[in-house]
């Protein structure tokens, strides 16, 4: 019975709702995902080939209508990325070092081996830039696949499957923050660390106000995108001075502008932002397909990266950290299912188009990148998605 003077006490979703919330979304996400890059592919295959290619490259302003979409709407996808890093971090699964060993150990070694896979197969071809194509995961699209599943995956794995896209996010924006800038102007960079310190002041200050950060934000993009530096980086600069107020263990109570911005930002960057770039990056013409185009060493690098070299690099990294005592296994998982998610961490699709893009501008290799990372992850979809039909869930107590 409650006192007359105590007001009765609100009660939110528990942490573990939230968290099935926020993947039901990234699933739904990714299922559109891939309607957009199957669209993409029956367009690009079709009647309306050349109009689909002509608007990608018609001029809109200073830019085509897809650097548009892969410099300016991906800023908001980027920044997004960083909020979700920079929340996790602080105040979600990556809060503590024992959270961040498993998924970091995972997400490092699905980064170098897949590089390495590669490495090996461009040696000598002078292609040796694409290194960092098949060291990313999509999480969009394999929380898609799980989402087909339905139950045979425990909720634990998924999560799992979600930190490890969170460090693999980090290491993709430092990636192309160090290996895929070029000519860069130290003016415009100077002026952009201004604004970042502005950012940073606004912050201090206990300044929540979204729009000045909205505001600052835009003139960081434009900066960054004069500056040399990918204009998407100024997403996630933007995103890492943005207040957050931590709330351990109790996510309902979180309604700091970080997580208000973030839960703004969700539904247009998972069901309009990405799908976009989806449909925008995924359309190659197949109609000149030969095996000889699928051995070529960008295309056999980026496909044999991601199916082989990310399971892999996150499967063995995985089993060592658990065998060093390191972390333990995902709750309520056998090592089959574990594999079976190793093995869909090789969909790679929308980061590694990215990716793909920055260190392949050209037309001469922009089929070929298309060919592997397409490859890759259907693959990797594809097998992931029959081991974990397959594998029998953990029983043991060890």
């Amino acid at each position: 019975m409650t006192s007359p003077h105590t007001a009765p006490r609100r009660r939110g979703p528990r942490p573990l709702s939230i968290i099935r919330t926020l993947l039901a979304g990234e699933a739904v996400g990714g299922l559109i995902l891939m309607a957009a890059a199957a669209l993409a592919l029956v367009v690009a295959n079709g009647p309306f080939a050349e109009t689909y290619a002509h608007g990608l490259h018609a001029a809109l302003g200073p830019m085509s209508v897809q650097h548009w979409i892969n410099d300016g709407l991906m800023a908001g996808f980027f920044l997004l990325v960083g909020l979700e890093i920079k929340r996790e971090a602080l105040d979600g699964r990556l809060r503590t070092w024992p959270d961040r060993i498993l998924p970091g150990c995972a997400a490092l070694g699905g980064m170098a081996v897949p590089a390495a896979f590669y490495a090996l197969a461009n040696l000598g071809a002078g292609t040796l830039r694409g290194w960092a194509i098949p060291a990313a995961t999509d999480i969009a699209f394999a929380l898609g696949v799980l989402a087909l599943l339905g139950s045979r995956v425990p909720i634990s794995l998924k999560i799992f499957l979600s930190a490890v896209a969170i460090v693999d996010d980090l290491g993709a924006v430092v990636v192309i923050a160090l290996f895929y800038s070029s000519g860069l102007d130290l003016t415009m960079l100077g002026l952009a660390a201004l604004v970042v310190a502005a950012l940073y002041g606004l912050n201090r200050a206990g300044i929540g106000w979204l729009p000045a950060y909205g505001l600052l934000g835009l003139v960081l993009w434009v900066l960054v995108l004069r500056s040399g530096i990918h204009a998407t980086i100024a997403g996630v600069l933007l995103a890492l001075t943005i207040p957050i107020r931590v709330s351990p263990g109790r996510p309902e109570d979180a309604l700091s502008p970080l997580h208000r911005l973030e839960h703004a930002l969700a539904p247009w960057i998972t069901y309009l932002v990405v799908p976009v770039f989806g449909f925008a990056n995924a359309g190659v013409d197949l109609s000149g397909l030969t095996p000889e185009a699928l051995l070529q060493p960008v295309t056999l690098g980026i496909a044999a990266g991601l199916f082989l070299g990310k399971q892999a690099g996150v499967f063995a990294s995985l089993r060592l950290a658990v065998a060093l005592g390191w972390a333990k296994r995902p709750a309520g998982a056998g090592w089959g299912q574990v594999y079976g998610v190793a093995v869909l961490c090789g969909i790679g699709f929308t980061m590694s188009l990215f990716i793909g893009g920055l260190a392949f501008p050209d037309p001469e290799h922009e089929t070929a990148v298309k060919l592997g990372v397409l490859a890759g992850s259907v693959l990797s979809g594809l097998a992931g998605a029959a081991i974990l039909l397959l594998a029998k869930p953990r029983t043991a107590t060890r």
